[in-house]
């Protein structure tokens, strides 16, 4: 079976849901379940600010049976990236942290410098980094070497769902890198985008708002689960490359000629 392996741990899903933003937990629910995700990402910042109605939402992502990915969403520090890991930690019984340091406002670009340096403490405490970053060669470099065994590379900025922006760069990413994990997050905004990125090589994809906000959140979820499905399948029977001039598929050798 073709898996994904995410540090020890093997999902049959290569599509990873976010949490935020759905119209109801009932919503929510339905959407996760119709992703087939086997992985949902929570923002603990967000959320625990929320918890003025009760433990609800707790209840419910522990209800639906899958790999929870804590994430850093928020935090614009190494100080504060380092805190809310070690809130998840306790909370979810997990080393994983999906680590995000934003650097700027308008585009939520993580701030790599930040981002390196959390890395590097949150893997000396043993935690499994996922870090979001950029497409950035060198950046991905220092990641790895500091420990990160999974990377975590921006298609756009967060919610603009203009999906891959830089193709160039994750291409180069990608044969960078053959054998560590790429999961492109943030920025996709169609199924087509989500099977675009499958196609390149890419082991999965992260989605939030194209979901979450879309007019129906499940039939959407469903969607992006079978475009994945569509992106890896293409991906190992192996695409033709592109031409710049036409190629008959019907061949012409024993065809009568008329002059």
């Amino acid at each position: 079976m073709d898996l994904l392996r995410l540090y020890d741990s093997e999902m049959t899903s290569r599509l990873l849901l976010g949490t935020a933003r759905y119209p109801s937990p009932a919503i929510l629910e339905q959407a996760v379940r119709a992703s087939a995700a086997d992985i949902v990402t929570v923002a603990l910042r967000r959320e625990a600010a929320q918890l003025r109605a009760g433990q609800g939402f707790w209840s419910l992502v522990r209800s639906l049976g899958v790999r929870v990915l804590p994430n850093t969403a928020g935090c614009h520090s190494v100080k504060e990236a380092m805190t809310t890991a070690h809130m998840a930690r306790e909370l979810f019984d997990t080393r994983w942290i999906k680590l995000e340091v934003i650097g700027e406002d308008d585009t939520l670009q993580p701030d790599v410098f930040g981002l390196l340096e959390a890395a590097r403490l949150l893997v000396q405490e043993e935690f499994q980094v996922l870090p979001y970053c950029t497409e950035d060669l060198v950046v991905a470099e220092r990641l790895i070497s500091a420990g990160c065994r999974v990377l975590m590379p921006w298609g756009a900025p967060i919610g603009s769902g203009r999906g891959l922006n830089n193709v160039f760069g994750l291409r180069a990413l990608r044969a960078h890198f053959p054998g560590v994990p790429l999961i492109v997050d943030a920025g996709i905004g169609t199924p087509s985008h989500a099977a675009a990125a499958l196609e390149l090589g890419f082991d999965a994809v992260l989605i939030n708002t194209a979901v979450a906000q879309a007019r129906d959140p499940v039939a959407m979820a469903r969607a992006f689960s079978l475009a994945v499905q569509a992106g890896r399948t293409a991906y190992l029977a192996g695409t033709i490359p592109a031409r710049d001039m036409a190629a008959p598929s019907t061949p012409v050798i024993g065809q009568a000629f008329l002059p």
